[in-house]
């Protein structure tokens, strides 16, 4: 087949689904307006990109000097604030239900006491770790202020001593810990959280797209009339003319009656074609998800363009993520297409794609270490197609690697298109041949 009928099937598919995007809003949104509301509320949930102020209470049972300096350096704590002094711990248990607080710090009688006579004096931390970020922060802040005092007292008293204060600070911690942050040394989580979310978000929605695309025409009966338009451009659907479509089905009508076929135009544009031809096939789906495409090709370049606002990453790591983000787009319209295609129902593909893009976060190993989970689930892992740009992404934006570092990646991304892109193709010829299976839901 020539390369020209092939172009015209490209751009005869591209027409007609631009026809029903502009004629059914709620697809049009899915296409266009829901992905970009995604991209931006996820960003501005994490315009605040540091954790700071989380509000916790305090049981002060002691009431002494170096209880309200306790007080004083939890207030100081830049991850933290006092929100209230509980004078019982029935009153902040019932604060930490309500979420009036994540956290409670007791200090107990004779703390001061304890302190002056060299006894131990803990402060009792009690912390909601339902909230495993939170209690992770406040653990880390209140244990700061708890070495900053114990410093400070066993400092003091080794200069009452007769120590001299630089003697002192290496007596009382001899061996000290130099902490390098190599990346995302800000903890921002802006650049951590949200700039990996929101390609999950898009997966997600892409699959969604990708299954109902080509899951509406073998649900409204309506594949083998885009097949015939694709290929022979009958019926015009592109037509803006009622008139002139309402004509064009009569004369159908009437030759279809005159050949004796004894159909009707309905029949005659539901009836499965006689001849499919591959590469047709693989044009049509190729306009018929050009718009998915290009829409969210411009939503993948607001992401790369919000995650790396300092312009630090290099070209061509920017350049390999673009492409791996637009392959894992790709990736998902194919695959929706395909667990739809392959069960002839649109329930089921959709299904099928929330079950498999839903979790897929949470095996990526971003929020949860990608090497303390099972094996089976380490096995789960890799063969999500998220999985692999995640690592992709955060080698390239987070971790500036080299670029040969995740080539791999761009080139196994890209094979994986291609051949879901085929399977498609294949997939919709067999469902082009069973006209008795078309109408589930």
């Amino acid at each position: 087949m020539h390369l020209g009928q092939l172009g015209q099937a490209f751009v005869r598919s591209a027409a007609y689904e631009r026809r029903f995007l502009t004629k059914n809003h709620w697809d049009f949104s899915m296409v266009v307006w829901i992905p970009l509301a995604t991209v931006l509320l996820v960003w501005w949930i994490f315009s605040q990109t540091q954790i700071t102020d989380l509000p916790i209470g305090v049981i002060d049972q002691d009431n002494s000097a170096v209880a309200n300096t306790a007080v004083r350096y939890l207030e100081a704590s830049p991850t933290l604030t006092v929100r209230q002094l509980y004078y019982s711990q029935a009153e902040a248990e019932a604060a930490i239900l309500q979420r009036d607080i994540y956290a409670v710090v007791i200090i107990p009688e004779d703390f001061s006491r304890n302190i002056l006579s060299n006894k131990p004096a803990p402060l009792i931390l009690q912390v909601n770790a339902q909230y495993g970020t939170h209690s992770g922060i406040i653990q880390a802040g209140v244990q700061a202020v708890a070495s900053t005092i114990s410093a400070g007292v066993e400092i003091k008293r080794l200069v009452k001593q007769g120590v001299a204060p630089s003697q002192a600070m290496t007596a009382y911690a001899p061996i000290s810990i130099q902490r390098i942050s190599l990346f995302n040394a800000a903890t921002n989580y802006q650049q951590f959280l949200a700039s990996t979310v929101i390609p999950a978000l898009l997966h997600i929605l892409a699959m969604v797209v990708g299954a109902t695309t080509i899951g509406r025409e073998l649900r409204d009966k309506n594949i083998g009339r885009w097949y015939h338009f694709i290929s022979t451009a009958t019926p015009d659907l592109t037509s803006s003319n009622p008139a002139a479509t309402t004509s064009s089905r009569t004369t159908s009508v009437l030759k279809i009656k005159q050949g004796g076929e004894g159909l009707t135009a309905l029949s005659a544009r539901s009836a499965a074609p006689d001849s499919v031809s591959i590469s047709v096939l693989l044009f049509g789906l190729l306009g018929k998800y050009c718009w998915p495409i290009l829409a969210y090709s411009l939503w993948s370049a607001l992401i790369l363009w919000l995650a790396n606002p300092n312009q630090t990453t290099s070209i061509m790591s920017l350049i390999a993520v673009y492409i791996g983000l637009l392959c894992l787009i790709t990736l998902s319209f194919w695959l929706g297409a395909i667990f739809t295609l392959n069960s002839f129902s649109l329930r089921m593909g959709l299904s099928t794609t929330g079950f498999i893009s839903a979790p897929s976060y949470a095996f990526a190993g971003v929020t949860f270490p990608y090497i303390a989970i099972s094996d089976s689930a380490q096995y789960w892992s890799n063969v999500l197609p998220l999985t692999h740009y995640l690592k992709l992404h955060i080698a390239q934006l987070q971790m500036q690697a080299p670029i040969a570092v995740s080539l791999p990646i761009v080139y196994g991304l890209g094979f994986a298109t291609i051949t879901a892109l085929l399977l498609a193709t294949l997939l919709t010829k067999r469902a082009l041949t069973h006209p008795e299976r078309w109408g589930a839901r």
